[in-house]
């Protein structure tokens, strides 16, 4: 096995079998594609592919831990998946919603933070490019360019973050299902007028971890909703009648 397996019998393809050339084009492709390279030649996003393992994985696999003698950056390019903080009683909280186009694991470069942390896949299925931490400092020390737009890209994702718990502390857990559901709507949602139609693949105990309240909590306020026509709920899609009375 190539040193591109990850930790944890998360196993991620190697880079010689009879898929080689196919898993190479997608690899171009789906790095060539996100904004973050596209400062990048033909022959430097090549020199990438060479750096970066690939992976398919589906639902309810875990993809990544922060205790991993392996730290990696990863690139979600197809699919949902949450980030969940582990405190030292055990109890989890999901930190973050990782969309398409998403960047996670260790973004800040650094190995001494003690936080505990797993990736686990929320949809049918993902498509995730990833690299050894090692390899992509080096890659940033080589591409200015991309290190300025590196730097910019994890400032935006942290201050997003940071907004997100000031959130928590500031906002009642009704407001906050509302702001996160006008969020989710506005990334997610499927639009016609004012009513908007998200693909759910959120449980209810997810959503509860989401806004920091219990999952009771989180069911009797969905049910409000529904009691009161701002929505309809089940374990498919999310129908949010009028955005506009969020």
């Amino acid at each position: 096995m190539s040193e591109r397996v990850f930790v944890c019998s998360i196993n991620w393809l190697p880079l010689h079998n009879e898929n080689c050339f196919m898993y190479e084009e997608l690899k171009y492709w789906y790095l060539r594609d996100h904004k973050l390279f596209r400062t990048l030649s033909f022959s430097q996003i090549k020199q990438l592919c060479i750096i970066t393992g690939f992976k398919k994985a589906s639902k309810g696999e875990i993809i990544y831990f922060s205790s991993s003698d392996v730290p990696r950056i990863f690139l979600l390019k197809k699919g949902n998946i949450k980030i969940v903080a582990v405190d030292d009683n055990g109890n989890e909280t999901i930190k973050d919603i990782i969309q398409k186009g998403d960047l996670f694991g260790e973004l800040t470069l650094e190995t001494d933070d003690k936080n505990e942390e797993y990736a686990k896949v929320l949809s049918d299925d993902v498509a995730i490019c990833s690299f050894l931490m090692s390899d992509f400092e080096d890659l940033l020390l080589r591409n200015p360019t991309l290190a300025i737009s590196y730097t910019k890209f994890v400032g935006l994702k942290m201050k997003r973050i940071k907004n997100s718990y000031s959130n928590l502390i500031s906002k009642d857990a009704k407001t906050r299902l509302y702001q996160f559901l006008k969020d989710w709507a506005e990334k997610e949602g499927t639009v016609n007028g004012n009513s908007v139609i998200i693909e759910n693949y959120l449980t209810q105990n997810d959503i509860a971890q989401i806004i920091c309240t219990s999952r009771q909590t989180a069911t009797q306020l969905l049910n409000e909703m529904e009691a009161n026509n701002l929505l309809s709920y089940n374990r498919k899609e999310i129908v949010i009648e009028d955005i506009t009375k969020l």
